[in-house]
């Protein structure tokens, strides 16, 4: 299909009450040259469905350097249980030596999270995206009180996308709850993070994930010296902006 004529918005209305394995078969029968990003269970969730539709999927992670050591073994026990050619992306090397140079190892508790994600994430992420035509990540709409109420199905990337680089992006599980996607978790044998089993909801980076009490909401575990309204990495911003 020519990039240019793929409508994201007539396509979000059709498929946004499809099961996410019909919106996963459209994005791998639209795009050849498409990826998943996998990071947590989520992610995983749709790595499983995607090598029911596609064997060789094209899967990528982010290694910023500050995972817990669960996230680097799950991130081995899903590359060898879906026999996965799994590419890992690491940050800059003189980006990140500077930061660390001028700032230390945490200065995101004083200056916000923004510029280490930026560095760690945004930046590794924007060079593996603008290799593609369409990615697929695991976003839902109740991750987050603020800043993913209104996530499509389908859109355009608008973070990622330029001039002469249109990036189509595909949310599957935008409206799952967080009950379904451990519901298939468990019905399917899914794979998952060990810190999960911990009170560990949402997984990022080590210093700045931790566990949550009883009906705390799951981003509250996340960057919590931050407003609820701050707490994206960047990943996605631009879109959720959009989508606002």
């Amino acid at each position: 299909m020519d990039i240019q004529e793929f409508d994201c918005i007539a396509l979000a209305k059709e498929y946004d009450s499809r099961h996410p394995g019909e919106i996963l078969k459209l994005a791998l029968e639209s795009f050849d040259n498409l990826a998943i990003s996998f990071s947590g269970a989520e992610d995983v969730v749709l790595v499983d469905m995607a090598v029911k539709l596609k064997a060789d999927v094209q899967v990528f992670s982010l290694d910023t350097g500050r995972l817990h050591a669960e996230t680097y073994r799950l991130l081995e026990q899903v590359r060898e249980h879906y026999k996965l050619r799994l590419e890992i992306l690491y940050p800059d090397a003189n980006a990140l030596e500077k930061l660390v140079r001028e700032k230390g190892l945490f200065s995101f508790y004083k200056d916000t999270h923004k510029e280490c994600c930026g560095i760690r994430k945004v930046m590794p992420l924007r060079r593996k995206l603008n290799t593609l035509d369409a990615w697929v990540t695991g976003q839902r709409k109740d991750q987050s009180p603020d800043t993913r109420a209104a996530v499509p199905v389908v859109e355009e990337d608008a973070a990622f996308s330029s001039a002469d680089h249109r990036l189509i992006k595909f949310n599957p599980l935008s409206n799952w709850s967080s009950a379904q996607v451990w519901q298939y978790i468990r019905d399917n044998d899914v794979p998952f993070n060990e810190l999960h089993n911990k009170g560990f909801v949402s997984i990022g980076c080590e210093p700045c994930s931790r566990a949550i009490l009883p009906n705390q909401h799951e981003r509250e575990g996340r960057w919590w010296w931050e407003e609820a309204t701050r707490k994206e990495c960047g990943l996605h911003a631009a879109n959720l902006d959009n989508d606002k």
